[in-house]
């Protein structure tokens, strides 16, 4: 049906003095690719040796202490299993985890958690926790993606960061603000487009952090002086701690290329920052929640080890050809490299 033209006049959003996306023309959605470029490119052939015998070494570590993964291949080790269980028995691996990152279940409803109360929920987060940071190198990392939740009589929205942040002997080193353009809409309170991640360290005082790795070339004034010196690093700024990455997106003509059948995948984009900033080529890195294994691909692609722990059969195969799709990408655009 047609809209009348008195209802064009009243939609201030479709009005270019008023929407300046409408004003540039810009179609500001941008989805994301199934894996950023930078995670497809090849390693060195004396990486590629060394990966492969500190793959075999790992192996080896974990079999002994946890039995064989339900996959394994290049790096990439998944456990079918609940991380509760599976935590207690890596310590034994003598591994030392360098970074975990991670998004648990935010006790909100979703298919494949049940759901606690509160308290129930910081004590089982409180244990998990732990649990990582018995198995963290001493300059370990620990990142946590987490949302909100519903505290009954209390709040809607509570962020979990409120209740859980002090639950571990992790250091807490800051908080980031992940930004991001579609979500929930609402009626009777402001639309969500953020969560949180956590940044944690085993010790403040000596631990992996590096930031010419993540950092922004996008700098306003890149020749702007004082004392006759350029004020800016000549790779880029520091990119704060306010992230903007557009969110695994779902609907006709807009969802993302890296979609799984995972209801809470977060972007590749995201979790490559993280394996970056707090960790080297060649060390592990752990997902005791890995749902859909974002931090794998992560981790993989930048010549990292990655093991992940899941609950879940079907999300393990949904992950495992998710992988495998991620390593058939690579090897084909590394094979097209080599052809030119």
């Amino acid at each position: 049906m047609d809209v009348p033209a008195t209802e064009f006049q009243q939609r201030r959003i479709g009005d270019p003095t008023h929407n300046s996306y409408v004003a540039e023309g810009i179609d500001r959605h941008r989805p994301t690719r199934m894996a950023p470029l930078s995670l497809l490119r090849a390693m060195s052939p004396t990486k590629t040796r060394e990966l492969k015998l500190r793959y075999g070494e790992v192996k080896k570590s974990l079999i002994d202490a946890i039995g064989s993964p339900l996959y394994s291949d290049s790096g990439f080790f998944l456990y079918c299993g609940d991380s509760l269980e599976l935590l207690p028995r890596l310590v034994s691996a003598n591994l030392n985890i360098d970074l975990t990152v991670t998004s648990p279940p935010y006790n909100i409803g979703k298919e494949y958690e049940e759901v606690l109360g509160v308290q129930e929920y910081v004590d089982f987060s409180s244990r998990w926790m732990s649990q990582v940071y018995e198995v963290t190198n001493p300059q370990g990392a620990f990142w946590l993606n987490v949302g909100y939740l519903d505290v009954q009589d209390r709040g809607l929205c509570v962020p979990i960061p409120y209740l859980i942040w002090d639950k571990s002997p992790f250091f807490l080193l800051q908080e980031i603000v992940w930004k991001y353009g579609a979500g929930v809409s609402t009626k009777r309170r402001l639309s969500p487009r953020n969560e949180k991640w956590l940044f944690y360290v085993k010790d403040p005082s000596k631990y992996t952090f590096n930031l010419d790795e993540i950092r922004d070339p996008n700098v306003k004034y890149p020749n702007q002086k004082k004392n006759g010196k350029y004020r800016c690093n000549p790779l880029g700024k520091n990119p704060s701690d306010v992230w903007e990455f557009p969110k695994v997106t779902t609907g006709s003509k807009r969802s993302s290329k890296e979609r799984t059948g995972h209801p809470a995948q977060f972007p590749l984009p995201v979790v490559e920052r993280v394996v970056r900033a707090s960790s080297h080529p060649l060390q592990l890195v752990l997902d005791p929640f890995a749902g859909s294994c974002s931090a794998g691909i992560a981790a993989v692609g930048l010549g990292r080890l990655f093991i992940g722990f899941e609950i879940r059969q079907d999300y393990c195969e949904l992950s495992i050809n998710r992988y495998e799709t991620f390593k058939r990408q690579q090897s084909k655009l590394q094979h097209q490299g080599e052809l030119f």
